[in-house]
């Protein structure tokens, strides 16, 4: 009887677990994190993390945007606020970036604060595999997928939703 109750404890623990990682057709995800260190991209929904993506991003990735053309990713919390079909790099959704503070910042140190910060798929007139290709930074500040994955984002992600960006 302890044996049938702990097999079927068991079970109902994986299937619950099992449900928690995945979306449902149709369900969006609720945020977007980016760990610039690790070059990982991770898509949650209600707390749960849902999927992991390996990631291109800027040549010069460490530190926080500071200006046009410096090749850098930013960091922080914006938002995926529109998504844009007929991009260079296949499909792009648009990070926030600048916000109010980037400007500030700028603004300050008298400096453009640059901007069309995307998460795209990949260069068509790279030579390499794309798997190839995620592997180097190679974006000018953009956060980089492969098509397939583009494709899988398009459909999880809704305008509005937060993405956080850190080191």
């Amino acid at each position: 009887m302890f044996r049938q109750l702990l097999i079927c404890s068991l079970l109902v623990s994986v299937s619950a677990l099992a449900q928690a990682s995945t979306i449902r057709p149709g369900q969006k995800v609720d945020l977007v994190v980016v760990d610039k260190s690790a070059s990982k991209m991770e898509v949650f929904f209600r707390g749960k993390l849902i999927k992991s993506y390996r990631i291109a991003m800027g040549d010069n990735p460490q530190g926080h945007k500071q200006k046009e053309g410096d090749q850098r990713t930013p960091q922080g919390r914006y938002t995926l606020d529109f998504k844009k079909a007929d991009s260079a790099y296949y499909r792009s959704i648009h990070i926030s970036y600048p916000n109010e503070e980037d400007v500030l910042r700028a603004r300050a140190l008298g400096i453009k604060p640059g901007g069309a910060i995307m998460i795209h798929g990949q260069d068509p007139k790279n030579p390499m595999t794309p798997e190839e290709a995620q592997k180097f930074n190679w974006t000018n500040g953009c956060i980089a997928v492969t098509n397939n994955e583009m494709d899988e984002l398009w459909q999880l992600i809704d305008p509005g939703t937060p993405i956080e960006i850190w080191p």
